[in-house]
């Protein structure tokens, strides 16, 4: 059984890739940088001893998602989690629609792709766990980051469906909500708000995981701080500058 690990690039998901590897699992790991991929999954292979392969991989290659599935399961057997941890920001609000595309296409549609072909075979089997990467952003829409927010947000609300879709084949499904982490994505941003660590982030996911939860928020006050903000109306909050 075997862990495919998405955007392998992303400091998350490398201390994902040694978190699930220390456990014994083999490990694969896929991101745009096929070069550093390879170099991720040798550093696994030597520190704990598991298999491990790599691959680059395009989210906006859609039409070569179950194939790519397909692949991952003939190198290193049937996948037993896959984490979709990649993501790109953007540029935030522009007059540049590519740019808006592009951060849609990344953090929703190829999403949702490789999902769905992970499921097809996990539905079959009747057993796995898909975990995404999400974002408190997507749980409201504010005029700093609406794009990439409205991307992640469509994203959780497939998860909640595809979760719904599987239970009863046995498949888990986890929705993973992160606040601020200290990644290249929020290098520079100034916020009054305690930022987590990707070593953080995956313990707290591993665990998540081994109970099967729905849901994570993390850090886990998230849940609180974001509860608060959807229950602002809307005629105040679009008055605020968030």
């Amino acid at each position: 059984m075997s862990v495919l690990i998405l955007g392998a690039t992303s400091r998350i998901a490398q201390q994902l890739a040694h978190r699930f590897g220390e456990a014994g699992h083999a490990i694969f790991v896929a991101a745009r940088d096929a070069d550093e991929a390879a170099r991720i999954a040798a550093d696994v292979a030597v520190r704990y001893r598991v298999p491990t392969a790599s691959a680059g991989f395009d989210a906006r290659a859609f039409e070569g998602h179950p194939a790519f599935v397909a692949d991952v399961e003939a190198q290193l057997g049937a996948l037993e989690v896959a984490i979709i941890a990649f993501g790109d920001m953007g540029a935030g609000p522009t007059a540049d629609f590519a740019d808006a595309h592009r951060v849609i296409d990344v953090n929703f549609t190829g999403a949702a792709s490789i999902a769905e072909a992970v499921a097809t075979v996990m539905e079959a089997r009747g057993d796995g766990s898909i975990i995404g990467l999400t974002s408190v952003a997507g749980d409201r829409g504010r005029q700093s980051n609406y794009v990439y927010g409205s991307a992640k947000g469509a994203f959780g609300l497939y998860l909640q469906g595809l979760r719904n879709r599987l239970f009863s084949k046995g498949v888990h499904v986890m929705t993973v909500k992160l606040g601020f982490v200290d990644t290249r994505m929020t290098f520079g941003m100034e916020t009054g708000l305690p930022v987590a660590s990707p070593e953080a982030v995956s313990r707290a996911l591993f665990r998540a995981w081994e109970r099967r939860e729905d849901a994570l928020y993390y850090p886990r006050f998230w849940g609180g701080i974001m509860g608060v903000i959807k229950a602002i109306p809307e005629r105040i909050f679009k008055r605020l500058s968030l």
